[in-house]
């Protein structure tokens, strides 16, 4: 399935040691980054719980969030981007390369 992850975890400092550890995990899951905080890529449904359940031992919930979005194909194809966006065939081609 595809999946949009999209993170906000606060920090007082620049390259906070929380925030390099969600992105080195999103990026374990060979998730692409399409934005500075949103990544992008196709798993297994199992690998989203693995996800979810990291990402709740390692956020703040008072101050962090991390969004977990699921999307078939068909509704990726149908995503609309208004101004300066992602290449969305180079990342489509890249997940159907990767995965399929």
């Amino acid at each position: 399935m595809y999946i949009w992850v999209i993170y906000d975890i606060e920090s007082s400092k620049p390259g906070d040691k929380r925030r390099r550890q969600i992105i080195k995990k999103i990026e374990k899951f060979g998730l692409l980054r399409v934005q500075k905080s949103v990544f992008l890529g196709n798993i297994e449904n199992n690998r989203v719980e693995e996800l979810e359940l990291f990402s709740e031992s390692l956020i703040n919930p008072k101050t962090d969030s991390v969004y977990i979005f699921p999307m078939c194909k068909t509704d990726f194809d149908n995503v609309k981007m208004i101004g300066l966006g992602f290449d969305k065939k180079m990342v489509s081609d890249e997940i159907n390369n990767l995965f399929f």
